[in-house]
């Protein structure tokens, strides 16, 4: 498979079944900020757009052989349980774990490190946002698009929506994801991209480590939902 760099991030994040890890590890945003050509992402990152498509390219030829999973041949009702059962279940555990570690930072560095109520606010914004965009997903949309699915393999009328079309909540969950996304972006700066200073205890460390991870994993959480599910549910929406 040939990348072409001029296709954009959030197409071959979709086309390529794990070139999210390399897009993360580059710092080239795949989900909210998708929307750039690859080799302008690439040269905003400061890395080699041709290295950068080897790599995809390498990744390409693994999907092929069926060593990395390609979401988009599986049925939205398998897409959502696997979002809410490894993103979900992940982000609420992780949200409630580092809350009181963060509190334990906060109350021995603070005075040192100011930085550190700032983070802790954007933090439990970020919580607060999270703990409800998931709840909607899963009372309301999630069972609207396995509906949608089942309506569409039986050949039946779609399910009715309070909210009128499918696309109204995905409009909102989009919107919700960029407000997270905007939190993590400030966080990771606060943190000077998550790099303890030299004084951090072992508490300290592991704070920032892990608000790292949960940052990756939202960000390939969003991508699954932003360029995946949504698109393939307004599509089943308007041709059932």
């Amino acid at each position: 498979m040939m990348i072409n760099t001029t296709k954009t991030v959030r197409e071959l994040a979709v086309e390529v079944a794990g070139a999210t890890r390399v897009f993360e590890k580059l710092g080239i945003d795949y989900c909210c900020g998708g929307g750039k050509a690859l080799e302008e992402a690439c040269a905003v990152a400061g890395v080699s757009a041709e290295d950068v498509a080897r790599s995809l390219e390498e990744i390409a030829r693994a999907k092929e052989g069926g060593e990395l999973k390609d979401w988009n041949a599986e049925s939205l009702t398998q897409l959502i349980s696997h979002i809410i059962n490894k993103h979900h279940v992940f982000t609420r555990e992780e949200l409630d774990r580092l809350d009181p570690l963060l509190a334990k930072v906060c109350k021995v560095y603070a005075d040192k490190h100011p930085e550190l109520p700032r983070i802790q606010a954007l933090f439990q914004e970020l919580k607060r946002e999270l703990t409800a965009h998931m709840m909607k997903e899963e009372q309301v949309l999630f069972p609207y698009v396995a509906e949608l699915e089942e309506a569409s393999n039986d050949e039946s009328a779609k399910p009715l929506a309070f909210f009128g079309t499918v696309q109204n909540p995905i409009r909102m969950m989009m919107t919700e994801h960029d407000a997270a996304g905007e939190i993590l972006r400030s966080i990771r700066k606060l943190s000077a991209d998550f790099a303890a200073p030299a004084d951090a205890c072992v508490s300290y460390q592991t704070l920032y480590q892990s608000l790292e991870e949960l940052e990756q994993d939202l960000h390939q959480h969003i991508h699954l939902e932003n360029n995946i599910l949504f698109p393939r549910a307004i599509e089943m929406e308007s041709v059932s």
